[in-house]
């Protein structure tokens, strides 16, 4: 499943950045989003963008474009 698909709330692994441009790539694996890396959708913004996740007990904004391109399993 894909993060952008993911309910408020939910928790679960990222299990794939490979559809990423490396540029992105970089910025959310410097920043804590890497594979096997618990991650938890806090909430979605009004107009579905961007969205709040929570990895490793940082607060960070995705835009939807990206989320749709990490693939995560839910729990």
């Amino acid at each position: 499943m894909k993060l952008s698909n993911m309910n408020n709330g939910q928790v679960g692994q990222i299990v794939s950045l490979d559809a990423l441009e490396t540029g992105a790539r970089k910025k959310l694996m410097i920043m804590g989003v890497l594979p096997n890396t618990q991650v938890r959708l806090v909430r979605t913004a009004p107009m579905g963008d961007p969205l709040q996740i929570e990895v490793r007990g940082v607060s960070l904004a995705v835009r939807k474009s990206m989320a749709e391109q990490i693939e995560v399993e839910c729990k």
